[in-house]
């Protein structure tokens, strides 16, 4: 039976784990980057982080936070059977709308494709997936929270993933969840 291996939220510039019973503030998430990089919940920096769009940057520190409460190690070059679900209500509306604008701002001739790649909602989970050399399933669902840990358990349940990575955001929050056997 699949149990909750870690768990906690990032929001309001606060930031809460479950297991290890921590609970800080931050200013924004890049100092919020910084900070957890310097205390080794990032092992090593992650490539291109400031080009990352806001749902791209909140993805990796929560995926970092996530595997650090679950007590999940990880390396570079390590790969590990992993996934990652995520929902949320809004999917990719905030990069869409700025890569719009961006292609508005460039007289209608072309957006900029730094811009572009994050008008998928599974952009930030393939971004933290690279990064923490994560091989399993990567869902995104539009869809309700309430069925979000039921799901990532089936997939444990099933086989398809040994732990699975559980993400849910609305605008500038997420809650996170380890999810293993």
């Amino acid at each position: 039976m699949p149990k909750i291996l870690g768990a906690g939220w990032i929001k309001n510039g606060r930031y809460k784990l479950k297991r290890k019973r921590v609970s800080k503030s931050y200013i924004d998430l890049k100092s919020l980057y910084l900070k957890l990089k310097e205390s080794t919940v990032f092992k090593y920096p992650v490539d291109n982080f400031v080009r990352f769009d806001y749902a791209s940057k909140l993805t990796s520190i929560a995926v970092a936070l996530a595997l650090y409460d679950a007590g999940i190690t990880y390396a570079k070059g390590e790969k590990q059977e992993i996934g990652i679900l995520a929902v949320n209500k809004n999917g990719a509306l905030d990069a869409q709308v700025n890569y719009f604008k961006d292609y508005l701002n460039g007289g209608r001739i072309l957006g900029r494709g730094n811009l572009f790649i994050y008008t998928l909602p599974s952009s930030p989970l393939a971004e933290a997936a690279i990064h923490f050399g994560l091989t399993g399933p990567l869902l995104y669902m539009n869809s309700k929270d309430d069925i979000l840990i039921e799901y990532a358990g089936d997939l444990v349940k099933s086989g398809q993933a040994k732990v699975m990575l559980a993400l849910s955001s609305r605008g500038r929050e997420t809650a996170f969840f380890v999810i293993g056997a």
